[in-house]
């Protein structure tokens, strides 16, 4: 059962290969699908600064009938968080929403502002100094691991070339259509995990038939092929839903991709144009 299955982190920590994401999950009503969700089976909860719902993921959390230490929690420092004392003050005040003692990971949301994401300024020597705050947070035991999201290779080496720590994950958009091989590869080659999020492309891939014909085949939801096909290229998986037969569903995962349907799916150019755009939180789009 995917629910009871983990990768494990180059520091030792299990990370469960399927998650519940929480993106766009008012405050007020993540609590309950949190609870849903773990009565499900679900032990990996994803939230954010930027969500604007780590108090309500924290009370379910807190609330869901399961020691804290079954649980493996998530949330990102803020994109607009440039400078080493307002990404550790970030971290902190999560902490305070959230209740929690400490998170189990802790990443960047990304390289850039949400208004500048992919611009020209690439604000290497500004997260060199977020990733010291993460370094020295993750030191005091305020988390379990630490990582970033949307980076891309030259971001990861950036870092790299300047850590104590390296980055332990990066999450990434990863979804049918949308598979960044040599990002992949290079993370696999310097011992970060993936995270897919969106894998069902923010809805996006539902609608496609190539798709379709392929979730036909093995019997299964286009969401759980799609998911499926993530956690098969060796990614963590963070579906989003509030719908309880979603999530129960999307964790029925009892089925292999053959590798000739892998190849197909990891060929499809889908162009899913306004449904997959990121980032979500800034002016510009892309």
């Amino acid at each position: 059962m995917i629910l009871n299955e983990n990768f494990t982190l180059s520091n030792g920590v299990l990370i469960p290969k399927l998650g519940l994401g929480t993106w766009m999950i008012p405050d007020a009503d993540v609590a309950e699908t949190v609870r849903q969700a773990v009565a499900m089976g679900y032990r990996h909860i994803d939230t954010a600064q930027a969500y604007q719902n780590e108090r309500g993921v924290g009370e379910g959390v807190l609330t869901c009938g399961m020691s804290r230490e079954s649980l493996f929690v998530t949330t990102k420092v803020a994109a607009e968080h440039k400078n080493y004392e307002s990404a550790l003050r970030s971290i902190n005040e999560s902490l305070k929403k959230s209740g929690l003692d400490y998170f189990d990971l802790v990443i960047i949301h990304s390289p850039q502002p949400w208004a500048e994401f992919r611009a020209d300024k690439r604000y290497f020597a500004e997260n060199r100094k977020v990733w010291r705050a993460m370094e020295d947070a993750y030191r005091a035991g305020k988390m379990r691991a630490i990582g970033v999201s949307n980076f891309l290779i030259d971001d990861l080496q950036n870092l790299l070339d300047a850590a104590d720590i390296k980055p332990m994950v990066n999450q990434i958009l990863l979804h049918i259509g949308e598979t960044p091989f040599s990002l992949i590869d290079y993370c696999r080659n310097h011992g970060i995990q993936v995270e897919a999020y969106s894998p069902i492309a923010h809805g996006a891939a539902l609608k496609s038939e190539g798709v379709s014909q392929i979730a036909r085949k093995y019997g299964v939801s286009i969401a759980q092929l799609c998911i499926q096909y993530t956690i098969q290229l060796g990614a963590v998986s963070l579906p989003k839903s509030t719908k309880p037969d979603h999530i129960r569903q999307n964790a029925q995962l009892d089925f292999t991709i053959d590798d000739a349907d892998m190849r197909q799916l990891e060929g499809i150019k889908q162009d899913y144009q306004d449904d997959a755009r990121f980032p979500v939180f800034g002016k510009k789009r892309y």
